[in-house]
């Protein structure tokens, strides 16, 4: 009997889970958008990295680590972040669930696969590097949909607004400073700002 394997059904499904749950949206977000988004900038952070401060970031690789940084949450939803980091012990036990989803996902490959995707779900330690430009990407994403949000009169996003702000800004890395100070203002201007 022939044997089929769920990997990339499950990965698809990416699209069907929501962030911001808890929050009123203007513009709903799920997490393969995200996930895009923060591949771009992870990609663009390393680029930023290696032609700005003589860095030697492999950028494709930080993007294919963005695209399934979330992708456990197709077992186990977003969990908004109040909860998912309310207590160290949360925290823990968040980690533990992850872990295991990441295992089941894994599972649903050709083992000949497994070794192949590992790497994009446990951190290894010479993608160290990588994974806080994708941590960072993440934070600038979220910081991207508040902006959003409160461009279009949404007062549910101000608060998330500051705070995604002095995250980006207590960011310990040239690269995020750099796009903070010349991409970043470009997502607070209209599209016809963008254009004239």
């Amino acid at each position: 009997m022939e044997q089929n394997y769920h990997f990339f059904a499950m990965v698809n499904r990416m699209k069907r889970i929501d962030r911001w749950a808890l929050m009123y949206n203007t513009e709903k977000e799920n997490i393969a958008e995200h996930s895009q988004c923060v591949a771009v900038l992870a990609h663009a952070l390393a680029l930023i990295g290696n032609k700005e401060f003589g860095k030697s970031y492999d950028a494709e690789r930080a993007a294919l680590l963005a695209l399934f940084h979330d992708t456990t949450e197709v077992i186990t939803g977003d969990m908004p972040t109040p909860v998912k980091y309310g207590s160290e012990e949360l925290k823990t036990v968040y980690k533990r669930i992850e872990a295991g989803a990441a295992q089941r996902l894994l599972a649903m490959l050709p083992e000949d696969y497994r070794a192949d995707y590992l790497p994009l779900f446990e951190q290894q330690a010479e993608d160290e590097a990588l994974w806080q430009l994708v941590k960072a990407a993440d934070k600038i994403s979220a910081l991207i949909k508040c902006i959003e949000e409160t461009r279009m009169g949404n007062r549910e996003f101000e608060m998330a607004l500051k705070a995604q702000e002095q995250k980006i800004a207590a960011i310990n890395l040239p690269e995020v400073r750099y796009f903070s100070e010349h991409f970043l203002p470009s997502y607070y201007l209209t599209l016809d700002e963008h254009t004239k």
